[in-house]
């Protein structure tokens, strides 16, 4: 007849429940710290402020902060108004995009008919 070990089962068990190997980032946001970086966020705000802090979860601390007003005629677009917003926290969830506010420039979308001018 079959008798049960539990600390056979135990053993094999806990040898089968490794901890899974830790992934990194594919973002560099280290090379980023204390320097101005511009935040686009799902909901389509877009901030401006010196990145101050990070964890895996791409949540981000930023100082000085800044965020764009949008056109109230166009919600889609975003104009040169800001406002203040001092120091904050952004959850990784609403981050769509972070880059150095340094060496970033508007660029025409190539998707988009053009006009002719």
């Amino acid at each position: 007849r079959y008798q049960h070990h539990p600390s056979t089962t135990a053993n094999t068990m806990s040898q089968n429940k490794r901890a899974p190997p830790k992934k990194e980032s594919i973002l560099e946001l280290q090379k980023l710290m204390d320097t101005t970086v511009r935040i686009k966020c799902v909901g389509g705000r877009e901030l401006k402020g010196i990145l101050r802090g990070y964890d895996e979860l791409v949540n981000l601390v930023l100082d000085d902060c800044d965020e764009f007003l949008r056109d109230p005629e166009d919600m889609e677009n975003i104009t040169d108004k800001s406002r203040k917003l001092g120091l904050v926290v952004i959850r990784g969830t609403q981050v769509a995009l972070v880059s150095p506010e340094e060496g970033m420039e508007e660029i025409a979308n190539p998707f988009l008919p053009q006009t002719e001018e």
